[in-house]
C-alpha cells in the first residue's frame, strides 16, 4: 500500500511577490481566524490587561446600565464580551464566523463561569430578532475585511435593523488616513521561542484597501504558513458618510487609540484606531402576527415490511420505542403540526392528497423506499417529483455518499485524506494482490454497517477471503468490496446541523471509547455495536467527548465542511473518521441524512453541546425552514 498521507498539507509558498493583492483570495477570512492567528497577534488580543483598558474606554463612551443587551459583532474569542461580563453586565451576545475563536470562547466562559450566549453566524445575516439590542458593537479592528463594499453595507443595514430605537453602535477601526501614510512595507518579529512572523504590506489597485502577507516559520518545522489578507481604509469622512447613508445618526468620533503591547514591535494594522458611535433614531418595527403552525409530514420506515439490516429482519420493540420517543419529542415543538406516514404502498396517492396542506416533508426515511437501503434516495426523488420540499440531502448526494469509493475519490481531490485502500471486483483474485496487513473489508455499498463485523478484519490472506465472501454472501457475488487498511487511533464522529457557508453549527466531536472491550476484539464500531445486544460491542462500546488539540480538531472540521459543501449536503450530516497510529486522521464515511434516532450518535453530540432531543430536531426543521423559504431574521 501506499505510504500514509500526513494530515497537514504542504503550505504553499510563494517565494517573492511583486503583486500581493493577485494572491489575495476573496474569501481569506474564512480561513485565517485560528491558532496562528491567537499567537501572531497574542500581544493585543490575547492580552487581558489590553482588553480590560479598551472595555473601560468603551464604557466610558457608551455608558450602558448593567442590564442593557449588548452584542459584540465580529467577537473573535470573546476577549472584550466576555470581560464586559466579567464588569457585571447581564445580557451580553457573541457572534462570529470562526469556529475556533467561538469554541475558544465558550470554553473561556465555562472556566471561568460567567454566561455569554455566543453563537457561529455571518455578520452580512443576522440570526437575531429587530429591535433587539441596546448597543452592538464591532471591537478590535474587525471591520471591512470584504472585498465588496455591498458587504460592509449589509453588516450596517444588519445592525441598524437589531438596534432597538435610539440604540448605539460603536465601532473601533484602523485610522484609514494614519495608515495610508504611514504602514510598514516589510517588517519581521519574533512572536515566541520557536515562531518568527515576517510581513509585507501594500496598497491595493484602487487605493481603498491594505493588503498583508503573513510568512510565518517555526526554526525547526520551516515556513508553516503563507497567508494573505486585506482590510478596507475608512477615514473619518468616509465612516461617517457610509453610517449617513444607512440611516445612522448623530455620529461621532472619540479620538485613537493604540494598544499597549508587551512585544512592542509590529503592531500592523492595530497601531492607530478610530473610536466611532453613531445612534439608530427609528420607531419600534410593527410587530408582525405570529405565523401559524407549518404543516410538516413525517415520512417513516415501514413496520410491515422486512428490513434485512435489522437483526430479525422486522420491526421489534425498540423500534417502536424510537419511533414513540420521535414522536413525544416533536409534540413538544410549537411551530409544527405532524402528520406521519410509513406505509410505503401508498407513499406517493398519500402525499399527493396532503400536498395542499403541507409545508414541508420531515423526511426520516433513512430505511429507504420499501425499507432498502439502496433505495434510500428514492424518497427525496418521489418529494421531487411531487414538487415537495423536504428535509435533508438531495437524491444526487444520497447517491453519492452510498458509494465509499467514489467519496475516497471525491476525498482525494479536494485534499481530504483518507486511508488507504483497495476496489475488489467480482472477478478480481487478491491472492495476486499486494496487500499489506491488517486490513478491514467493507462492502462497497451499505448502510448502518450492515455486512461489517469483527470477522471483516483480516491478519492474512485466508482471512480476507473468508471475509470477502461472507460479504458476498449477503449482498451478491456482483457487488464490489472496498479493502481499507485497519487504522488503530481514536475512532471520532463529528456532526454539522445547518447550511454552510451561512448558518450552521458544528457539534462536539465525539470518540468511540473502547476501553472495556475484551482485548482480543479488534476496535472498530460495526453492526454488532449498533444491532446485537449480547454482543461485546454492544455492552462495552461507548460514545464519550473527544479531547483532540486544536489544530487537529480544526482541521477535521474543516475538512468535514469542505465535504459538506462540495458534496452538495443540506441540513444535516454526519463524518465518520479515524487516526492512524501517528495521529493523523482519515475520512471513514459521509452519513447524509443520519440516524436521527434519540440514543444515536447525532443526539450524543448534540446532548455534550447541551441541546436536549427535542432541541436537536427542532435544530434540523429550522436548517431546512431557513434553506427552503430563504428565511432571514
Amino acid at each position: 500500500m501506499k505510504q500514509k498521507a500526513s494530515r497537514r498539507k504542504t503550505t504553499e509558498r510563494f517565494g517573492p511577490v511583486e503583486n500581493l493583492e493577485m494572491h489575495l483570495r476573496p474569501d481569506w477570512w474564512k480561513r485565517i481566524f485560528n491558532s496562528m492567528y491567537l499567537k501572531t497577534d497574542a500581544d493585543v488580543v490575547d492580552d487581558k490587561e489590553i482588553s480590560a483598558y479598551e472595555v473601560g474606554l468603551f464604557e466610558g463612551v457608551l455608558k450602558p446600565v448593567k442590564d442593557a443587551a449588548i452584542l459584540d459583532l465580529a467577537c473573535g474569542q470573546g476577549r472584550h464580551i466576555i470581560e464586559f461580563a466579567r464588569r457585571g453586565y447581564v445580557h451580553l451576545f457573541g457572534l462570529d464566523r470562526s469556529n475556533f475563536l467561538i469554541s475558544r470562547a465558550k470554553k473561556t466562559i465555562a472556566k471561568e463561569n460567567l454566561f455569554v450566549n455566543f453563537k457561529e453566524g455571518d455578520a452580512r445575516k443576522l440570526p437575531y430578532k429587530n429591535d433587539s439590542f441596546d448597543f452592538v458593537v464591532i471591537l478590535g479592528n474587525s471591520f471591512g475585511y470584504f472585498e465588496r463594499l455591498e458587504d460592509d453595507i449589509k453588516i450596517l443595514k444588519e445592525i441598524f435593523r437589531v438596534l432597538k430605537p435610539n440604540g448605539k453602535f460603536l465601532i473601533d477601526v484602523a485610522d484609514g488616513s494614519f495608515l495610508k501614510d504611514n504602514f510598514s512595507p516589510r517588517s519581521w518579529e519574533w512572536i515566541d521561542k520557536k515562531h518568527f512572523v515576517c510581513r509585507e504590506r501594500s496598497l491595493a489597485k484602487d487605493n481603498e484597501r491594505l493588503i498583508s502577507r503573513e510568512v510565518i516559520t517555526h526554526i525547526d518545522k520551516g515556513v508553516i504558513v503563507d497567508q494573505f489578507y486585506a482590510e478596507r481604509l475608512y477615514t473619518n469622512d468616509s465612516l461617517t458618510e457610509l453610517l449617513r447613508k444607512i440611516g445612522f445618526k448623530n455620529t461621532q468620533f472619540h479620538g485613537a487609540m493604540s494598544p499597549d503591547s508587551k512585544r512592542n514591535q509590529d503592531l500592523g494594522m492595530m497601531e492607530r484606531r478610530l473610536i466611532c458611535t453613531t445612534e439608530v433614531i427609528k420607531e419600534w418595527t410593527p410587530i408582525k402576527k405570529q405565523r401559524p403552525a407549518r404543516n410538516v409530514v413525517v415520512l417513516l420506515g415501514d413496520p410491515n415490511l422486512k428490513d434485512v439490516i435489522k437483526p430479525n429482519l422486522v420491526f421489534d420493540g425498540d423500534d417502536f420505542e424510537t419511533i414513540d420517543r420521535l414522536k413525544m419529542a416533536l409534540s413538544l415543538l410549537p411551530d409544527y403540526k405532524f402528520t406521519y406516514l410509513n406505509n410505503h404502498s401508498s407513499f406517493f396517492s398519500d402525499l399527493q392528497k396532503l400536498k395542499p396542506k403541507t409545508d414541508f416533508v420531515f423526511n426520516l426515511c433513512d430505511e429507504g423506499f420499501f425499507n432498502e437501503a439502496t433505495k434510500e434516495l428514492h424518497v427525496p426523488a418521489m418529494l421531487e417529483m411531487l414538487g415537495i420540499p423536504y428535509t435533508g440531502s438531495n437524491p444526487q448526494c444520497l447517491a453519492y455518499c452510498y458509494d465509499k469509493s467514489l467519496i475516497r475519490g471525491i476525498a482525494h481531490e479536494i485534499g481530504v485524506p483518507v486511508a488507504d485502500a483497495f476496489f475488489i471486483k467480482p472477478q478480481d483474485n487478491i491472492f495476486e494482490m499486494n496487500i499489506q496487513f491488517p486490513v478491514i473489508a467493507k462492502p462497497n455499498f451499505g448502510d448502518s454497517s450492515f455486512g461489517i463485523t469483527q470477522k471483516n478484519v483480516a491478519y492474512n490472506i485466508e482471512q480476507l477471503n473468508d471475509a470477502i465472501l461472507s460479504i458476498r454472501d449477503k449482498f451478491g457475488f456482483d457487488k464490489p468490496i472496498l479493502v481499507e487498511e485497519l487504522l488503530t487511533g481514536a475512532e471520532l464522529t463529528v456532526g454539522i446541523i445547518g447550511n454552510p457557508p451561512d448558518n450552521y453549527s458544528i457539534l462536539p466531536i465525539i470518540e468511540e471509547d473502547y476501553s472495556q472491550l475484551p482485548a482480543d476484539l479488534p476496535r472498530i464500531c460495526g453492526y454488532e455495536a449498533k444491532w446485537v445486544n449480547d454482543s461485546p460491542y454492544f455492552k462495552c462500546l461507548k460514545s464519550i467527548p473527544a479531547v483532540l488539540d486544536e489544530e487537529l480538531k480544526q482541521f477535521i472540521e474543516i475538512s468535514s465542511l469542505k465535504l459538506f459543501e462540495r458534496l452538495g449536503c443540506s441540513d444535516y450530516v454526519r463524518f465518520d473518521w479515524r487516526l492512524d497510529a501517528d495521529g493523523n486522521p482519515h475520512l471513514l464515511e459521509v452519513n447524509p441524512n443520519p440516524g436521527w434516532c434519540w440514543d444515536g450518535h447525532l443526539a450524543k453530540m448534540a446532548g455534550i453541546a447541551q441541546m436536549n432531543y427535542s432541541q436537536m430536531l427542532e435544530a434540523i426543521l429550522k436548517a431546512a425552514e431557513n434553506r427552503i423559504y430563504s428565511i432571514k431574521y
